[in-house]
């Protein structure tokens, strides 16, 4: 029988599209993800018909009309990840693992809003309205005005919103469960995802109220469905944290009205997620400070500083080759202090298994937890502690040279508010004679090289650590 011509193989991963059927996309080099799709439509003048062609005006850059405000979503740390609140007629994507509290976030802050007098609109394709309301009562929210359905035809909700012109908030949960009947495929491939997503963002730009689109998570963590999605929107904000801790953290990955290294910390309770205003307390709370391998790192999320504990286990190697097990750092920069320790300082730790933990769940990525890390390797290989009243931060060069890093201050000013006494930092050039101040209480200990840092630890056996 003769195939017909207007089939194709779409990736359900990356949404690449292949000629022919194959058990692994060579775009995203996933196994059996590629799937037998009919073709799409050229053409939409059955849904939206027939437009001419038309002339296009252009204007220039300095506008008279003043934007508009934005919407507060009643929840700060979303606020603060969405760069201010909500700005009407754009559209969030909001991805995280199954369970970690997508939405459960959506609709505290659904309910949030309706409870100011905003309509609020939250339509769920995987949950009925009953569930919704049960979760409600069970995180004890109250808004008798935020309206639910439970659909996942795209067309019967798009005629929904056509009339909703007073709406200020739709939440779709979630995307990979709407159907377009226009599309030949089933809910949650590639061209159903992409054209639904399309149908509901071009309502939100016509009428003016804020979309936010909940999306699944593939086993790597990325967000299912096409690249493409993630263009459409305006925002692509990643719920993180580990089902082991209380703590959950919300980043931006994409933001075209704010900035996209901040973030939202919150905890989860029976009450559902609360808001953390001060992490820092919060990640500190079960530090012991007489413990060997443990240091306290300064470190800055976006604008907001964070203190986190820095955790190392060192013990002797089983096998052939040392293990290094790491959590909530990179592996790779990990190694490469090691190897700056053992060559540059004499830290004999080619032989050991090391074990790096960042307390509370959340992961660093910036280089100025360099200094944090070797303070908690050099005490666990001293056995020496770490001055309970001391913080950390600094980035370390293959030299072993201790380099400056940015907003020193912002992170010396968290330190002092939450009763630290002394700081290890890069020594710093002064620039025409401007020194940096140390707030009150907080005595500054400048360093230029791993080696000071070990002296600190055991200055009269400085050149015999490890032997």
């Amino acid at each position: 029988m003769k195939r017909s011509t207007g089939a194709r193989y779409v990736c359900q991963s990356c949404g690449a599209v292949s000629p022919k059927w194959s058990g692994r996309c060579d775009a995203c080099g996933e196994w059996n993800t590629i799937i037998e799709e009919p073709a799409e439509a050229r053409a939409t003048a059955t849904r939206t018909g027939r437009v001419r062609p038309g002339r296009i005006e252009f204007v220039g850059l300095e506008g008279t009309a003043e934007p508009p405000p934005r919407a507060r979503t009643g929840i700060d740390e979303l606020d603060r990840v969405l760069g201010g609140g909500l700005v009407p007629a754009s559209a969030v994507l909001v991805g995280g693992d199954p369970g970690i509290g997508k939405s459960t976030l959506l609709l505290q802050a659904a309910c949030a809003m309706a409870a100011n007098g905003s309509r609020v609109l939250y339509i769920s394709g995987e949950e009925a309205v009953d569930q919704l309301r049960l979760r409600a009562r069970r995180l004890d929210l109250r808004a008798p005005s935020l309206e639910l359905a439970s659909a996942i035809n795209v067309t019967e909700i798009a005629a929904h919103l056509e009339g909703a012109r007073d709406a200020l908030l739709v939440v779709i949960d979630s995307i990979q469960t709407m159907w377009l009947d226009t599309i030949d495929s089933a809910p949650g491939t590639v061209s159903q995802v992409r054209a639904c997503a399309f149908e509901l963002i071009r309502l939100a730009k016509s009428r003016g109220f804020g979309l936010v689109l909940v999306g699944h998570v593939t086993k790597d963590g990325a967000l299912a469905g096409p690249r493409v999605l993630e263009h459409m929107v305006d925002a692509v904000l990643y719920f993180e944290g580990d089902r082991g801790h209380q703590f959950r953290i919300l980043r931006a990955a994409k933001n075209r009205f704010g900035a996209t290294d901040e973030i939202g910390v919150f905890a989860m309770t029976d009450r559902g997620l609360a808001e953390v205003a001060n992490p820092s307390a919060l990640f500190l709370a079960e530090r012991r400070g007489n413990i060997a391998g443990s240091a306290v790192f300064a470190g800055l999320e976006g604008t907001r500083p964070v203190l986190l504990e820095v955790q190392v286990l060192l013990s002797a190697a089983g096998g052939a080759a040392p293990r290094r097990a790491v959590v909530g750092w990179d592996s790779a920069r990990l190694a490469m202090l090691l190897a700056v320790l053992e060559t540059r300082c004499g830290l004999k730790l080619a032989g050991q298994d090391v074990y790096l933990n960042v307390a509370g769940g959340l992961r660093i990525s910036e280089p100025a937890a360099d200094l944090a890390v070797a303070a908690a390797l050099v005490s666990a290989a001293t056995g020496q502690p770490t001055s309970a009243g001391a913080v950390y931060f600094g980035e370390v060069g293959l030299s072993g040279e201790v380099r400056q890093v940015a907003q020193s201050e912002a992170r010396l000013k968290e330190a002092a508010k939450l009763g630290f006494a002394q700081a290890v930092l890069p020594r710093r050039i002064a620039r025409g004679g401007a020194r940096l101040v140390a707030p009150d209480g907080l005595r500054l200990v400048e360093i230029g090289h791993l080696s000071d840092l070990v002296a600190l630890f055991a200055p009269e056996t400085q050149a015999t650590i490890g032997e």
